[in-house]
């Protein structure tokens, strides 16, 4: 059976946990393993540049020493993507690109949440990569510390705003900016009245689909 190891490069606990939670209708009979692992070398959250190049190297030490059968990086500004994946001959697959790859099947254009200012020029340099930049309707920042965003409801009815206010500018879908955010998904989907696409639930459909492709 398949393992896939899903790395939150963060060194919150609560955060991995709810990335196991996110993950847990991925859990299937015969189906990937999917285990997920929290960098201790990593800040509390990813917030600015300096985070992510701060993780880059501990997560290339990661995947060198646990062997996998594919790799996701759980964190929604896929930092060390391209390091990565020249540690390891096995796929590499960073969560926000998933998204992005689930949010540009499903609408025109789609909107991010995210968890700071800072993270929006991170997620346009990946869009930028990926050449789907012009399909950004917006990206609204919360400004919230990660241990809010953890909080069942205190960032809540801010998420669903900045969802509207995606929604508001054009966006058929949104992306949570954060993996911290997964707990409030379907909440913001209910609110929001488009599909709301949870960045390591993204990733966990198409790493499934790419190994069952490659048997």
């Amino acid at each position: 059976m398949a393992r896939i190891l899903v790395v939150n490069p963060n060194s919150s606990i609560a955060c991995s946990d709810g990335i196991t939670a996110a993950l847990a209708p991925f859990r299937l009979p015969g189906a990937p393993e999917f285990h997920v692992v929290t960098l201790r070398e990593g800040p509390p959250a990813i917030y600015d540049w300096r985070d992510w190049h701060g993780v880059v190297e501990p997560l290339c030490r990661l995947v060198e020493r646990e062997p996998a059968d594919a790799y996701v990086i759980a964190c929604a500004s896929d930092p060390g993507i391209e390091a990565v994946r020249a540690t390891t001959t096995r796929p590499v697959f960073g969560v926000f690109r998933s998204a992005v790859a689930i949010a540009t099947a499903r609408a025109e254009r789609f909107g991010v949440v995210a968890i700071v200012d800072a993270s929006k020029v991170r997620h346009l340099a990946a869009l930028r990569a990926m050449g789907l930049e012009t399909r950004l309707a917006a990206e609204v920042a919360l400004n919230v510390s990660m241990e809010t965003l953890l909080e069942p409801q205190a960032a809540r009815a801010r998420l669903i705003d900045a969802a509207r206010a995606c929604v508001d500018a054009g966006a058929g879908t949104v992306i949570l900016g954060c993996t911290g955010m997964a707990h409030h998904r379907a909440a913001v989907e209910d609110a929001a009245g488009v599909p709301v696409i949870e960045p390591c639930q993204a990733a966990a459909g198409i790493v499934m689909a790419s190994l069952a492709g490659s048997t």
